[in-house]
């Protein structure tokens, strides 16, 4: 992919940056995601059947699904998706997990076929089981959030289960001023070519917000002085008949002769 010029409020965005920097998770200017991270991934499939350690439903009361995921701290219904390797696939956080694991850095648990598409397995509905991915059961992800959910957890870094964070209700951003650069983004949006001839993305425009914006002030500005003009005594037809005369022209537009 081609390099796009950003025009996206620079200064604000540059100040979120610096803000940020301690949490490398955080967005930089123009990026469509609220945190990103990366963290080893187990699977599972809770659907009531006992099968493979089946623990019972999920804690959200949503039936087990393709894409609901386990998270011992983030908020519930967080959205995002996970890359391994060369594979991405969007999850949704619907579940609390794992426990014990989430102590030695497993800190989110996907559902068995999402496990498989991302290892290139076969999920087996009869034994629960991830088939033809080597055996593996753990495997390291990159995890991209999109948006944090409104239910009770964690924003941020997963952290164990043991935390207890899966509890909070006023988890404050971890991202604070890249929040504040993107709500002070601007008007409208223009698309602009990407440097190598790609279809091209819509991207911010501030500076031409701050363009248009001054245009519209000094037309306002020269309409209002226009209007003055043609309602003062001293404009237009309404001259005084000492002015007209030191125009050297009398009242009915005869050149004056006189002193």
């Amino acid at each position: 992919m081609g390099a796009w010029w950003r025009t996206a409020s620079p200064a604000v965005a540059t100040r979120a940056q610096q803000h940020d920097a301690g949490n490398p998770g955080c967005p930089g200017a123009g990026d469509d995601f609220v945190f990103q991270g990366q963290t080893t991934a187990s699977y599972y499939w809770d659907d009531g059947s006992g099968v493979n350690g089946d623990t019972g439903a999920p804690a959200s009361g949503l039936p087990m699904q393709k894409g609901l995921a386990a998270s011992p701290s983030w908020p519930m219904g967080t959205k995002g998706y996970v890359i391994h390797g060369d594979k991405k696939m969007p999850f949704f956080v619907g579940d609390r997990g794992p426990g014990v694991p989430s102590d030695r850095g497993v800190m989110i648990d996907l559902d068995g076929k999402t496990f498989a598409d991302l290892t290139g397995g076969t999920w087996n509905s009869d034994t629960y089981s991830v088939e033809g991915a080597g055996g593996a059961g753990h495997i390291l992800v990159r995890y991209v959030i999109t948006q944090w959910g409104a239910g009770p957890g964690k924003k941020g870094a997963p952290v164990p289960f043991s935390a207890g964070a899966y509890s909070m209700t006023h988890s404050p951003d971890p991202c604070p001023h890249a929040a504040q650069a993107a709500a002070a983004a601007p008007l409208f949006h223009a698309r602009l070519v990407a440097a190598d001839g790609a279809a091209p993305e819509p991207q911010t425009c501030a500076a031409m917000t701050a363009i248009v914006v001054c245009a519209v002030a000094v037309c306002g500005a020269r309409m209002l002085a226009r209007r003055l003009v043609r309602l003062s005594p001293l404009g237009g037809r309404a001259a005084p008949v000492g002015a007209r005369r030191r125009a050297g022209v009398r009242k009915d537009g005869v050149p004056h002769r006189g002193g």
